[in-house]
């Protein structure tokens, strides 16, 4: 089978916006080609998010050609080669033609060159180091072409040489299968990730959360995460492991249902302890409260599972948090118990409750222990009555 030579035509090379930042750099002898994720996202028929742009021009003299065809220059990481440049309000990552000089397993010293196929060679794997010129003219010096097709992630050159650049890069071998691969990981790759696995002890959480974010919510996620379970690779970054059962039928659970099951739900599922998770990923507050909403209610629905729980959870927590909780204690219980309660905690919306501190304290409650206890009970008869728009509680 032939391979492309050319995406002529692919949507983002006729955007005008990106056809302004190419002119402005594309000047007195120097290239400027897309690289990465837009040219194999094009190749794989998979929606393009970033066009990130590789130029043998010097990173200085992209900010000022940018500034002097009336576009913004920022200097995101000059010192690495990169000037994202803003063009119609979307930003560019305009990054000059590198090679490292020196790498420790978390950073490279890099010094700029024009050499293509050197730039190339520094990147992580094949199908990332396909570049296209703006007439669609595809340059693959590395063999990314076939491997992006056939869905293969394989280093360049020695597996090992480039995890000990960054080791950052054995997550994303496993997070670039789970999204792009099919099939088994490369056994080459996978024996140097296994190798080298210490490394990962030598990044910042915040790298290995941003990996961890993206692997899990991968359509091939369940297989990368039991491999990387197998292998002792998933301990070292999350204490204890994972809960790949449950978090993988709880998966199952939420396709059946065409229920929702965001990054917060599937990390609650995953966590033996969220406290240590929320470490280990370096989970923001917003995260951590959402996961601690979808723990206590999954224990609540283990405890009890009907219709009132699920009423009250979505009343306290809203419709994404209470389905979650279902399905997690589903999960838990390892069948699909929550069949009938699913669509009710996905489309339960409860009028406004008649039941208020406000209403007990003109019939004479003090505020206080004895008002909590008193609203608590009746929002629970309001619950159980099926949440009415008018209530009356007689007891």
């Amino acid at each position: 089978m032939s391979l492309p030579v050319s995406i002529a035509g692919a949507p983002f090379l006729g955007d005008p916006a990106f056809r302004q930042v190419i002119a402005a750099v594309e000047i007195e002898g120097d290239r400027a080609r897309v690289v990465g994720g837009a040219v194999r996202n094009t190749l794989i028929g998979v929606p393009v998010d970033d066009v990130d742009i590789a130029t043998t021009a010097r990173p200085e003299v992209v900010a000022a050609r940018a500034t002097a065809a009336g576009l913004k220059a920022v200097p995101t990481g000059i010192a690495h080669g990169t000037v994202t440049v803003v063009s119609s309000g979307r930003p560019f990552e305009v990054t000059t033609l590198r090679t490292d000089l020196e790498t420790n397993g978390r950073h490279a010293v890099v010094a700029f060159t024009r050499d293509w196929a050197g730039d190339a060679g520094r990147r992580d794997f094949t199908m990332n180091a396909i570049y296209t010129d703006a007439d669609g003219s595809l340059h693959d010096p590395v063999g990314g072409i076939a491997d992006a097709l056939a869905g293969r992630v394989r280093f360049i050159g020695n597996p090992i040489e480039r995890i000990e650049e960054d080791y950052l890069r054995i997550l994303r071998f496993f997070r670039f299968h789970a999204r792009y691969g099919r099939g088994k990981l490369d056994a080459v790759g996978l024996d140097a990730a296994v190798s080298l696995q210490e490394g990962i002890g030598r990044l910042s959480r915040e790298r290995i959360g941003a990996e961890m974010r993206k692997l899990v919510m991968a359509m091939g996620a369940m297989p990368a995460l039991a491999v990387m379970d197998e292998t002792g690779i998933l301990a070292r970054i999350l204490p204890g492991g994972g809960a790949l059962a449950r978090l993988s039928t709880a998966i199952d659970l939420a396709n059946r249902h065409d229920s929702p099951f965001g990054l917060e739900a599937r990390l609650a599922a995953l966590a033996v302890d969220r406290h240590a998770l929320a470490d280990a990923l370096r989970l923001s507050g917003r995260e951590s409260k959402q996961i601690a909403a979808i723990v206590l209610w999954s224990q609540e629905f283990a405890a009890r599972m009907d219709e009132m729980t699920v009423r009250l959870a979505v009343i306290r927590t809203g419709n994404d948090v209470a389905s979650a909780a279902l399905l997690l204690a589903a999960a838990e219980r390892g069948r699909d118990s929550a069949t009938d309660l699913v669509p009710l905690a996905r489309t339960f919306r409860p009028p406004e409750s008649p039941v208020t501190a406000a209403r007990l304290i003109a019939e004479g409650y003090a505020p206080g222990p004895a008002l909590g206890a008193e609203l608590r009970r009746r929002e629970a008869a309001w619950i159980a009555a099926g949440c009415p728009a008018e209530f009356k509680d007689d007891l």
